[in-house]
């Protein structure tokens, strides 16, 4: 079980910092993504990270704003979000993939374990 935390209302330009926290797997064992969908568009990817957190991908669009981190004593990941923009605005989810390789780009599909999503909004 996956659920996610911390989104609300904030200005441009401002930060969040979004928390997944994970329950009843081994969580060390899942790549954990980030995924937003804004309203009246598909779900896209944010960011990715490895296992052990060492290796990390961004979307194109945070990248350089947005730092995912994990802490698998705590079984929780993390998006800090900086420098927000009004076309941030949207439902975030995390997700869990179990999957023994990583690669730059890991579909939605890939991923087994969805948590309900928070909502972000942006402000301008």
């Amino acid at each position: 079980q996956l659920q996610a935390s911390g989104g609300g209302l904030v200005q441009a330009g401002g930060s969040l910092r979004l928390s997944c926290a994970a329950s009843g797997r081994t969580f060390s064992n899942y790549i954990m993504g980030w995924f937003r969908q804004a309203p009246g568009k598909e779900r896209e990817f944010v960011a990715h990270i490895s296992w052990g957190g060492a290796g990390t991908y961004y979307a194109d669009s945070v990248k350089g704003r947005f730092t995912i981190s994990r802490d698998n004593a705590k079984n929780t990941v993390y998006l800090q979000m900086n420098s927000l923009k009004p076309e941030d605005t949207a439902v975030y989810y995390c997700a869990a993939a179990n999957l023994k390789k990583i690669a730059t780009m890991i579909p939605a599909s890939e991923y087994d374990y969805w948590g309900q999503g928070t909502l972000v909004t942006v402000s301008s």
